[in-house]
């Protein structure tokens, strides 16, 4: 399907444990973007990036937060709002919005813009539940309660930054979990999010699993937006990335699952956003997982061996 993109780099680590997630949407441009995009058959527009001031302007401290707050939301929420207004702009003006991380916070701004003006399910591809709030955060960190906040949960009811009331848990997909707080756990057992651990994907198969949660992601919407934490993959595979988890999935497991929402999307037109979120080329090694990022959003967009 010929469709222009607009890649939007949002360079956040306010929501990280670790620093240098900021510089992920470099990397990712350095490791081929434009190149993989282009074998993907898309005419990509580079908007650049989101202005983000840099720490030492923000607070020179990370110290823990006390019980019930959360890091820098402020600013996370300023941050969000901005993109949300580029996401909905790229929409308005018939393109496609590839939004570039940064770590997993900016999810809320990438979700809002996408479900402005229409109803989003969303496929969470993530090796963790995403589902912290201020409240149960035992870190603070942001980057843990993006999907938390996208749907409203409990602290984030009220905040319209955060909060995306044409996204229902229904239309919610986790898939390849494996690492989850006991409080995550509750939260995301009394919802109505459907959840593919890694067991899942073990068990039956990725293309049967992501064929599933397209099903349900994909049910009376408008469209779905997608997701991808480079974390969901095995350390091995992506070794630059803050919070990485033993037990991901395989190069070629990522490929396909990719490939099958681009194959959805060719049927059914039901692709509306995509995020890459939380490559750190601090921890990276020779830019293999900026480089797989890459490789994962031309998959994603129609990128084929034939």
């Amino acid at each position: 399907m010929s469709r222009t993109v607009h890649i939007i780099g949002a360079p956040v680590d306010y929501g990280a444990n670790r620093r240098g997630v900021d510089m992920g949407p470099s990397a990712i441009r350095y490791s081929g973007l434009a190149d993989e995009l282009a074998a993907a058959g898309v005419t990509a527009i580079d908007t650049g990036d989101l202005l983000v001031p840099r720490a030492e302007e923000r607070d020179p401290e990370r110290e823990e937060p006390p019980e019930g707050k959360a890091k820098f939301l402020r600013e996370t929420a300023d941050v969000c709002s901005r993109l949300a207004d580029e996401v909905a702009a790229s929409i308005e003006n018939d393109a496609f919005p590839l939004v570039l991380g940064g770590d997993h916070s900016i999810a809320m701004g990438t979700l809002g813009g996408a479900a402005r003006d229409a109803d989003v399910g969303a496929v969470w591809f993530d090796a963790h539940g995403d589902f912290n709030t201020p409240g149960t955060s035992p870190s603070g960190n942001v980057h843990g309660m993006p999907l938390a906040g996208a749907l409203g949960i409990d602290d984030f009811a009220d905040t319209e930054w955060a909060n995306v009331p044409r996204l229902r848990e229904e239309n919610v997909v986790i898939v390849g979990l494996r690492s989850i707080d006991d409080q995550e756990r509750e939260a995301i057992r009394d919802s109505e999010v459907t959840v593919y651990t890694m067991s899942d994907i073990d068990e039956r198969g990725i293309t049967p699993v992501v064929e599933d949660a397209l099903d349900v992601a994909t049910h009376g919407v408008d469209g779905i937006h997608v997701s991808l934490d480079l974390d969901w993959l095995d350390p091995n595979e992506a070794p630059g990335v803050g919070t990485p988890v033993r037990g991901g999935v395989t190069y070629r497991e990522a490929h396909s699952a990719l490939e099958t929402v681009a194959e959805r999307d060719e049927r059914e037109d039901v692709l509306r956003s995509l995020e890459v979120v939380e490559v750190n080329p601090i921890l990276d090694e020779h830019n293999e997982t900026a480089e797989l990022a890459t490789e994962l959003a031309a998959s994603a967009l129609g990128k084929r061996i034939l």
